[in-house]
């Protein structure tokens, strides 16, 4: 059996032909993915356009004024329009979405991993966006009814403890939703905890410290109840006169010339002269 062995230019011709055959065949696929993106982009466009109309007319934008009046955004002076932005995120979300069968069209894999990878991770960024704004108005409002709250009471420190809470909240929707995204937050969960631990001694020491005379004046009121009583005329450290109130942390004396209050621990610390 006679076996030709191919000449040189007839191996030339069949490999220029295969690739001949190949770059046809990516610029079929190259037109085919181009035709998709075309259409997605007109699908998109529409859509963002349609649903931009619609929140207008309903009234949407006024949920970003009021985001606005939120002091850390107002700070910053930043616009917020609802119609805009959900409508871009639809415009772009469709895109994105058109982008893996146009890829897989094109039949390169390498392209059609990596936007399989960024299909996957764009919805992650679009609710972690979403609990982040819901977090800033929810600790805003919280922050608006514990200044409200400390204001009934007389609480002078009410717009400090509103700042706080607003702040408290806000970190915990920051870690939150970062790890919505994916991102592993282990370590900033720990840091916050130490943090928050630490104020939270800080402050047990301090109030400790500061409420120590007035618990020094509760626990002598609970001993000295029933051995001093209202009329009585006594002597306290040099200060005669008639007992004429007392309370659980101090007790009023009435003296020829003006009243005199003293703290209820002097009872316990002092030498006291009974006349009757």
């Amino acid at each position: 059996m006679d076996r030709r062995v191919p000449s040189f230019v007839e191996t030339l011709m069949e490999t220029f032909n295969n690739l001949l055959k190949s770059f046809m065949g990516f610029i079929y696929n190259l037109i085919g993915a181009l035709a998709i993106l075309l259409i997605g982009w007109l699908v998109a466009k529409a859509v963002a356009a349609i649903t931009k109309k619609m929140l207008q007319q309903i009234g949407a934008d006024k949920i970003g004024e009021k985001l606005t009046q939120i002091e850390p955004i107002k700070s910053m002076k930043i616009e917020i329009k609802i119609s805009t932005i959900i409508s871009k995120i639809l415009y772009y979300f469709i895109l994105i979405f058109i982008l893996r069968p146009a890829a897989d069209t094109l039949g390169v894999p390498a392209i059609s991993d990596m936007v399989k990878l960024l299909v996957e991770f764009i919805p992650k960024m679009i609710s972690a966006g979403i609990m982040l704004f819901v977090g800033i108005w929810l600790a805003d409002t919280l922050r608006n009814f514990v200044v409200s709250l400390c204001k009934s009471f007389n609480i002078a420190a009410g717009k400090l403890i509103g700042t706080a809470v607003f702040f408290f909240l806000l970190i915990i929707f920051v870690i939150q939703s970062v790890a919505q995204v994916g991102i592993n937050t282990s370590l900033l969960e720990s840091s916050f905890n130490l943090f928050i631990g630490g104020i939270i001694f800080a402050f047990a020491i301090g109030y400790g410290f500061a409420s120590k005379e007035i618990l020094l004046n509760i626990i002598s009121s609970f001993y000295s109840k029933n051995k001093y009583r209202e009329g009585q005329v006594v002597e306290i450290d040099g200060v005669k006169g008639e007992i004429i109130a007392m309370d659980n942390t101090t007790l009023t004396l009435q003296t020829e010339e003006s009243k005199t209050v003293f703290p209820l621990q002097v009872l316990q610390s002092k030498k006291i002269v009974i006349f009757d």
